[in-house]
């Protein structure tokens, strides 16, 4: 199961583990079920290990205020981050929940899905430097960069 695989990839020498941006909502993978499967594993991982461990749980919604409640369940659940996607949320959207989750412990996690589509084109494309700078702006603690390699 997800929590499972998360613990076992904490376990194995990750400090974090993330929702991929496209696992919310799916039939196979609810997002409640998801946050409580993996709430144990970063606090199973870190008291075997001894190193600090933790996973970003997605709470991004299609609106601010479920953002902020799915971000508190994942405050009730341990998780020390909740993720917003600013690119499909909103850069505005972004800023409510960014609030919250200082405001209740949490750091706010940014994700940034479809910024390959954004970010990639040259003639008219947005570079990855601006976006980061704008999920600054609206309130982003931490922001997810991306790969390396195969992605501009």
């Amino acid at each position: 199961n997800y929590g499972r695989a998360a613990y076992e990839r904490l376990r194995g020498g990750l400090d974090f583990t993330k929702d991929d941006e496209n696992v919310n909502p799916q039939p196979f993978m609810r997002r409640r079920d998801r946050f409580v499967s993996v709430a144990e594993a970063p606090h199973k991982a870190q008291a075997e290990t001894g190193e600090i461990k933790g996973h970003h749980l997605n709470a991004t919604a299609g609106a601010r205020d479920e953002t902020m409640k799915r971000a508190e369940f994942a405050r009730e659940s341990g998780a020390p981050t909740a993720t917003h996607d600013h690119s499909t949320g909103g850069f505005t959207a972004n800023t409510s929940p960014a609030y919250h989750c200082r405001d209740n412990g949490l750091l706010p996690h940014i994700h940034r899905a479809t910024h390959a589509v954004i970010d990639r084109q040259r003639n008219h494309g947005t570079h990855p430097r601006v976006s980061a700078k704008a999920s600054r702006t609206s309130g982003g603690d931490h922001i997810h960069a991306g790969t390396v390699v195969g992605k501009p």
